[in-house]
Formats: structure tokens, sequence, C-alpha cells
């Protein structure tokens, strides 16, 4: 009798805006991936943000929560929209994935960029400048100010920023690990010198370093500095561990240095395997429904998905192979080029292109498949 496959549940919370054009160009690449490996994927649908308000008057419905309980991996869109900006609401589409993030208890958001030669012409910087940027953000992603107490009165405002020192230590930790498996640096930023949140950051960070891993080389840099430096010096890089607020902006920063932030992909991990993976574009509401968002990032979230949920080091690296093959062929041919980098493809002519540039499917798959065709048109 032939071998069962065992089927990776993946919830899939498309969101708003965007979200859902991209979430489904990125779910037809993981069920090819499926076809060509030999592995069975079953995605779960689920509302979150905007959408979510819409229908059930919860950003985070219970029904989400439980797909994300029994999922081996999430993977998120994007949240918000004009439609519910207003800061006097009492639920906004942001607390959805705030609660989504601390649902799951993943605490270290991971953030590659890496420019890809064939988009360096696309960066605002010099392309002297973006050859051989390989590096790695690692935000911390439950904590600080976007999870504090907030007050709002009537002449002033409040939000407080805290952390504990287990919630430094086991980001720090992540950050260090993940730079044994690079070029072994770690720069830790924060803002030492008048923050006392980062006086304690900068203390816990510097002792997990000297009792835990002193093979790997430490510096510390000032918010300020560090956000002319990775313009201006960004090759010197490697891993970049920092805390919520500072690395969102940090690293929408360093999303120019790929040219958009519609090729940076992003992983959210906690203790466990299961993790939740997004684009770190946002919703993107003045194309929506337009058929040309750039896909990229989504596609690249899955190759996150399954190198660091489910342990498959080989698909993933064929799925970013895909994409290198088709940022190389947009060099030549803007017809196959994104259009935030300049071209005329559509999310459905990338989407396809990354699905022919992957590799045949295995000879050990039947040919009567029990997957589902995949169907986009541009």
């Amino acid at each position: 009798m032939p071998r069962e496959t065992p089927t990776f549940r993946i919830a899939v919370l498309a969101g708003d805006g965007i979200g859902p054009e991209v979430t489904s160009a990125a779910v037809a690449v993981l069920h090819a991936v499926g076809e060509r490996f030999g592995h069975a994927f079953a995605t779960e649908p689920a509302l979150i943000g905007g959408a979510a308000i819409d229908a059930t008057g919860d950003p985070f419905p219970a029904a989400t929560r439980a797909a994300c309980d029994q999922a081996d991996a999430v993977l998120l869109g994007a949240v918000g929209g004009p439609a519910w900006s207003d800061p006097k609401a009492p639920v906004r589409p942001e607390q959805g994935l705030l609660a989504l993030r601390k649902h799951l208890g993943v605490y270290a958001n991971l953030r590659p960029v890496k420019p890809h030669p064939a988009t360096l012409a696309h960066s605002a910087i010099k392309a002297e400048v973006l050859e051989g940027v390989d590096l790695l953000v690692v935000r911390e992603l439950t904590g600080g100010s976007y999870f504090g107490r907030k007050e709002r009165h009537a002449d002033r405002a409040v939000d407080v920023c805290e952390y504990s020192i287990g919630e430094i230590e086991r980001v720090a930790r992540q950050a260090f690990r993940l730079a044994r498996t690079r070029r072994g640096k770690v720069t830790s930023v924060d803002k030492a010198n008048v923050l006392e949140t980062s006086r304690l950051w900068r203390e816990v960070v510097s002792r997990v370093h000297r009792e835990e891993f002193p093979d790997v080389v430490l510096e510390h840099q000032l918010v300020d500095s560090m956000a002319m430096h990775l313009i201006a010096r960004p090759r010197d890089y490697d891993v970049v561990v920092t805390e919520n607020l500072f690395g969102d902006i940090l690293t929408d920063e360093a999303a120019m240095l790929a040219g958009s932030m519609g090729l940076l992909p992003s992983a959210a991990l906690g203790e466990g395997a299961q993790g939740l993976y997004e684009p770190i574009h946002g919703s993107a509401p003045d194309i929506a429904g337009q058929g040309i968002a750039n896909p990229i990032a989504a596609i690249l979230s899955v190759a996150m998905l399954l190198r660091h949920s489910l342990g498959l080091h080989r698909e993933a690296a064929a799925v970013e192979a895909a994409v290198d093959t088709i940022l190389e062929a947009g060099r030549r041919d803007a017809t196959r080029r994104p259009r935030d980098l300049g071209g005329t493809a559509g999310t459905a002519a990338i989407a396809m292109a990354v699905l022919a540039a992957l590799p045949p499917m295995t000879p050990a798959r039947p040919a009567d498949s029990p997957f589902p065709a995949i169907a986009l048109r541009d």
C-alpha cells in the first residue's frame, strides 16, 4: 500500500486591502510545492482585522483563534484601511493583529533583508552601497509600548513602554542563535542614553552574550544613529536585534534597501514550531482590488513558513530560487517585473511565473494528484 502523506494544516488570514490578493498567490505557490514535493497542505481561511470587524464586530474572533490553535502555521495578509481608520473607534483592525501575536506567543519577528542584484537599480540607495547586503532584523514582538498601558485624556495621552528581563532574554537568545548560523555578529539597538527600558535592554543583552554566546560578536547601537548607519553602511550588519517600536520603524526603513516593501517577508516565532508568517507591507488600500499588488513578499513568507515551522528546507529553497529566477527575468523584461519595481506584471502574472519556475513534479507523485488545480488568471 502507498504510504499516507501527512497533512500540514495552515490557517490563512487574508485580512484587508491587498491581503486577499497576495495571500491567494502565496497559497497557490504553497499547494504547488505540495504537488511537486509530495506534501499535503490543508489551508483554512479565517477572518482578521477590518474584515473580521465587519463580519463579527471583533478584529480577532473566536473562530479565528480556534483555526490558529489547530494549525501548524499561520499565513497572514495585511490588516487595516480607511474604512476602519477612526482613531476614536473602540475597535480597530490593528488590535486583531496584536491580539493574534500575543495569542500565538510569537515574540521574535524575523525580517531578512537581502537585496537581489536585479532590484538594486530600483532602490533610492546607490547600488555600490547595496552590493553584498545580507542582514536579518530580529524585532521583539509582544512587549513595549504597543502592548503597554494606554490612556487618553482631554489634554494628554499615555503609552507605557515596559519590558521584563525574561522578555529581553528570550529574544536576545533567538538573535544570538541565528547569528551562529550566519556571520556571527549581533547589533543590539536601543536608546540607553535616555530610556530606562533601553538601559535594562542593554544590560540583559550584554549578560546573555557574556554568559551564553561569547563566540558571537556583539555591538550596541543607539536607534537614532542606527537609522543613519542602516542607509550609509548596511553591509556592516548581520543580525540586528531591537525592541518592538524601534524594530517596526527600522525594518520599514530597511525595506528601501531592497527596492520595495513588496519584496520582504517576515516570520514571527515563539518557543515551539508554530509561527506567524506575513509580508512586511501593509494593506495598500489605494491599489486593493486592482490585481497589481506585488505578491513576492507573501510568497517568500511561505518559504519562511516551510523552513521554520515545517522543517521543509529543500522546499523553501525551491521557492526562493523560483523568486530569484523571475526577478532576474524582470531585469531584462518589464512585462515580467512587478509594478512596484517599474514593471507591468500584475499579481497573477507574478504568481504564475513563480509557479512555472518551481521544480517539476517529482516522478513519485501519481498522475491523479489529490491536490486542487491552481487557477490564476492575470
